[in-house]
Parts: C-alpha cells; sequence; structure tokens
C-alpha cells in the first residue's frame, strides 16, 4: 500500500496529561516507555473497500489495507494492541453468508486483542454468535451484559489485562440497553446492567486491585445524543475516575482526534470514534514517564 493512503484526517493531535502529570511533549521527549493503541468500530462486515464511484467513500477502507497499516504501525512500535468497540457484524453479503465466520477469522489473522459487542452482533441470535466465538482468536469483553443463564456464558469477560513493555493496561467493555434496539428473541437472557455503576466498579477493580497503569473502555453506546438521560460515551468520561481512555462505537461518529472529557476528579481523559464501515484506523500514543505517569496523543488515518 502506497504510503499517500495513510493520510492523516487532522494535522491536529489531543494532548492528555494523566495523574498529574507532564504535558505530552514533556512527556514524549524524555519517555521511558510507549504503548499505542489502535481501534475501529461498526466495521458492519466491510471486508472489500468501497467501489471508485461510491459517492461517499470512494476507493477508501478495506481490511486488506488495514491489515497493510496496522503491520506497518506495530514495525514502528511493537507495543501496540488492537481493538474493535463493537458491530462487527451485518451490512454486506459476506455476513448473509457466511454468518461473521469471515469477520471473525481475518480480525483473528490481524491479531486483534479484544472487541465489545455490539447490538448487530446479536443479528444470527446469541446461538448464531457462540457458533462464530471458536473463529475469535481474541477476548470478547463485556463488563455489563450478564450472559449468565444464556449459551454466551463463559464466552465474554468483563474484562482483561495485557502487559506490554512491563506495564498492565486494563481494558473493560460496555454495551448498549438491548431492550427495544434488538429483538428479544435475538438476545434471549443476556441481562442489561446500567452501564455508570458498573464503569465505576470495574475501573476501581482494575486500578486499586490488578494495579493497572492505563484504563481502557471499549463502549458500544454512542459517542452522545440529543436525550440526554440515554447512557453514552461523553457521559461515562464524565462520571468515571481511573479509565484514561474511551473507544466509542454505535453512533457512527467521525472524529479526527479525540474529545478531551473532564472526569470526575477533574482530570482530562480521551473519547475516540471512528466513524464506520473500516473507512478510518484510530491511533492513540501513550507515553509513559519513569514515574509511569501517562501523556497521550490521537489522531483518525484513513485506511
Amino acid at each position: 500500500m502506497k504510503r499517500r493512503k495513510f493520510v492523516k484526517q487532522s494535522a491536529a493531535t489531543t494532548a492528555l496529561t494523566a495523574f498529574g502529570g507532564l504535558s505530552l511533549h514533556a512527556c514524549a521527549d524524555g519517555a521511558k516507555k510507549h504503548i499505542t493503541i489502535l481501534h475501529t468500530n461498526d466495521v458492519h462486515s466491510h471486508i472489500d473497500p468501497f467501489p471508485d464511484n461510491h459517492s461517499d467513500y470512494p476507493n477508501m477502507g478495506g481490511l486488506a489495507r488495514r491489515a497493510t497499516l496496522v503491520d506497518a504501525i506495530r514495525k514502528e512500535n511493537p507495543n501496540t494492541l488492537l481493538f474493535d468497540a463493537g458491530d462487527i457484524f451485518q451490512g454486506t453479503p459476506y455476513f448473509n453468508f457466511y454468518g461473521g465466520e469471515l469477520e471473525f477469522k481475518l480480525m483473528s489473522m490481524l491479531k486483534y486483542d479484544a472487541a465489545t459487542i455490539g447490538n448487530h452482533d446479536f443479528d444470527n441470535g446469541i446461538d448464531g454468535l457462540l457458533a462464530q466465538m471458536p473463529n475469535a482468536d481474541f477476548e470478547m469483553l463485556s463488563a455489563n451484559y450478564d450472559f449468565t443463564n444464556t449459551v454466551m456464558d463463559g464466552n465474554v469477560k468483563p474484562y482483561q489485562i495485557y502487559t506490554v513493555d512491563g506495564l498492565k493496561v486494563g481494558v473493560y467493555g460496555l454495551g448498549i440497553e438491548l431492550v427495544g434496539l434488538v429483538d428479544e428473541r435475538m438476545y434471549k437472557e443476556t441481562e442489561y446492567r446500567h452501564p455508570y455503576e458498573i464503569a465505576v466498579d470495574t475501573e476501581r477493580q482494575l486500578k486499586e486491585e490488578e494495579n493497572c497503569h492505563l484504563i481502557i473502555c471499549l463502549s458500544h453506546l454512542g459517542y452522545d445524543y440529543a436525550i440526554t438521560d440515554k447512557p453514552n460515551d461523553l457521559i461515562v468520561a464524565a462520571k468515571t475516575q481511573y479509565t484514561d481512555l474511551i473507544i466509542g462505537g454505535h453512533t457512527h461518529t467521525f472524529l479526527d482526534k479525540p474529545t478531551i472529557v473532564k472526569n470526575k476528579v477533574e482530570r482530562d481523559i480521551l473519547v475516540n470514534q471512528v466513524g464506520c464501515f473500516g473507512i478510518n484506523l484510530g491511533r492513540i500514543d501513550f507515553y509513559f514517564d519513569a514515574e509511569r505517569n501517562a501523556s497521550g496523543e490521537g489522531v483518525s488515518i484513513v485506511v
């Protein structure tokens, strides 16, 4: 893939100062450790790039291009993690024919580390989701979906911890309320728990009990809504204390750089989402100083 295909949507970057630490550039200049977070959301079974004559996304996207880009970034920084924020399924004939098998197998080939569950990932029913789990060589994370009385029990974790260059990265998932959005016959006895309380409890566990240096939420709640009481990423960010980055999905929100939100203790954290259909790849770089204080910058890259 030619380098020009890697054009950034925006040259602007966003600085995040965490744990009362340093500015981005001060931290980067003397950084002891550097972790790169890559992410997608709402890919919706788009394996191929859009055609040249597409009205909105001509010759954009495509899993092969994403793979090339991810590989190049991993060579640049081996300390890289790759995540997805849900709605992997539904949107092209690939899903209709293969039922999610191709999507999970290709994500596994790209070596995704984890994904959360979107509402469309139930489109073949919970049994259909379970049938594809053997093809997923990555963790499925959801802290607020209780699968205890379903066939998916034991196949989904609330969080996962990754050790990268000696640093512990805690990642948890949040899913949208399914009632009124998905036919009950598709998700059966799956229980939805309110994400705000779950987020606070999970991040506390990751920070205070698991001693994570970086905490990331994979959310399929949606970026923001006109309905003020509908759970969304911006409110999760404002209500949490230890979460450093929220990777969002569901609303197909194209951000050229992460949004900075003041959290519960007035610390700046990042909220990002990269639209849909695999058109963009999100990249967030976190830098850690000698005391393991973190700062980060992010941008959306056109695939």
